[in-house]
């Protein structure tokens, strides 16, 4: 019998639902202006970004009015205000400070660094290219030029870079992270899962990590086995496959859970109990964070296990029956159009819902919004509740969604957890990629091994939505076609 391990049910913190999907954000190099003489400093209100010299954007423009030659308050005065995600401007502060010194090494990765935000790759891994023979090959601006080169799917030479850095470095934990998410990307998985497990050293790693020793994915001989939670909801379903395997194993398995996912999982095969996520760890033999499976399972793409049994609660289909109606002529689809707000890289996986309308044209077709969050907030600008029936207010949890995509003839979204959630129920989804998509997704193709429903469409130009959403309205006018 299944037993709940605590009773206290929280809301997951913002430090145990942080995904750890890309490369940590490229670091960008804060000169430290020289001293100068300057206007009696004014009160600073508290929204100015302040880099890593304490310094602030009204200080550095203070700065500038003594010192408007001088390189390094310009690129300082770059990187904040990226900081403050002022791209374009910050675009222009570099370039001044080059204006000045054309070897200045900070203002050439810092450059760099705020291209790839708006993802101008190729001028940004010139610039962070530029940057790394100024150094002299730096180890550290070898890291901002591999971002570069990872964001702009050039992933061959990123792996060469990395080889090269990691000849400096061999211990370091960014440069094993890039080069895991890198192999990942073009399907090398038994050496990408192998240095996967990089992720835990990171200062950027906020999740809680278990103490004691972590299981080597050997027998368990009756032994308790906690299975702790990390990352983003979809990293959860996307490794729930395994938690079976873990059980074949032969020993107790413990699964830390958030509530929202916790009807989902409840009967999810081999789960002796659960643990809720935040609350103290009970006594267990070995642990493991459930996306070091793969590596501690010997995954390869050719290996990738299939989606395992989630439940969907009579109560939660119930109250879908009564937001969806049944078969009634029309192709019920249901759109996303973002993700999670606080993931560092929504803004490029993430549209608006205007990019959606185009769908209303296509005969029979009719628009469910399972959005949730902050971007909820588009439909109003419709003017209207009639054109697309919005159902992200009624969800409680991820059950209540699923009950829905069961009702949904397709799904049309962004990457978010919900693509994982309609691929693991083997339900029909399509899914709209950013230039570099997560990992899962591959560096190219319209299928995924991961999830045998899903459909890719693909940017191949960064940031270019038009072509990725004309793809998807064209497939879907075949779909009504064949409907008759």
């Amino acid at each position: 019998m299944k037993a709940n391990i605590t009773q206290a049910a929280p809301a997951p913190s913002p430090a145990a639902a942080s995904p750890l999907q890309a490369s940590p954000r490229p670091v960008s190099s804060v000169p430290e202006p020289a001293p100068a003489a300057a206007p009696k400093a004014a009160p600073q209100p508290p929204a100015q970004p302040q880099g890593s010299h304490g310094l602030s954007i009204d200080m550095l423009e203070r700065m500038l009015e003594q010192q408007p030659k001088d390189p390094n308050v310009w690129s300082a005065l770059g990187a904040l205000l990226r900081q403050a995600g002022k791209p374009e401007p910050a675009i222009a502060c570099q370039r001044r400070a080059l204006e000045i010194d054309q070897r200045h090494v900070g203002a050439w990765t810092n450059l760099g660094n705020v291209l790839g935000d708006v993802e101008r790759y190729d001028e940004a891994i010139a610039a962070q290219e530029h940057a790394v023979v100024l150094s002299g090959g730096n180890p550290s601006l070898l890291s901002n030029l591999v971002v570069a080169l990872r964001h702009g799917c050039r992933f061959e030479r990123a792996l060469e870079i990395l080889d090269v850095a990691l000849r400096a470095r061999p211990g370091d934990s960014g440069l094993l992270w890039d080069r895991a998410l890198t192999l990942l990307q073009v399907g090398r998985y038994t050496e990408g899962f192998r240095d996967y497990d990089s992720r835990l050293s990171l200062p950027a790693y906020q999740n809680r990590i278990a103490e004691g020793p972590m299981w080597d994915g050997g027998p368990l001989n009756g032994k308790t086995i906690l299975l702790t939670t990390e990352q983003g909801f979809g990293d959860v379903l996307l490794t729930a496959r395994y938690v079976p395997l873990v059980k074949a194993r032969g020993g107790r398995v413990l699964l830390e859970c958030h509530p929202e996912l916790r009807r989902l999982l409840s009967g999810l095969e081999g789960i002796d109990g659960f643990v809720h996520a935040g609350t103290a760890y009970p006594a267990y033999d070995v642990h493991c964070p459930l996306m070091s499976l793969p590596h501690r399972l010997g995954t390869t793409v050719e290996t990738v296990p299939p989606p395992t049994r989630l439940t969907v609660p009579d109560e939660a289909r119930e109250k879908a029956a009564r937001l969806v109606p049944g078969p009634d002529g029309t192709i019920k689809v249901g759109i996303i159009w973002s993700g999670r707000v606080t993931f560092k890289d929504n803004a490029r996986r993430a549209t608006t819902l205007s990019r959606f309308l185009r769908f209303l044209d296509v005969p029979k077709v009719r628009l469910y919004s399972i959005q949730k969050g902050p971007p909820e907030a588009e439909l109003a600008t419709l003017g209207t509740s009639t054109l697309i029936t919005p159902l992200g207010p009624h969800f409680n949890d991820f059950a209540d969604t699923a009950a829905v995509l069961e009702r949904l003839d397709l799904v049309i979204m962004t990457d978010s957890s919900v693509a994982h959630l309609a691929g693991s129920l083997g339900r029909p989804v399509w899914n709209l990629l950013q230039f570099m998509p997560y990992w899962v997704y591959c560096d190219k193709g319209d299928t995924t091994p991961w999830y045998p429903s899903m459909r890719l469409f693909r940017q191949t130009t960064p940031g270019d939505w038009d072509s990725v959403f004309a793809a998807a309205e064209q497939a879907l006018r075949q779909v009504a076609a064949l409907r008759g």
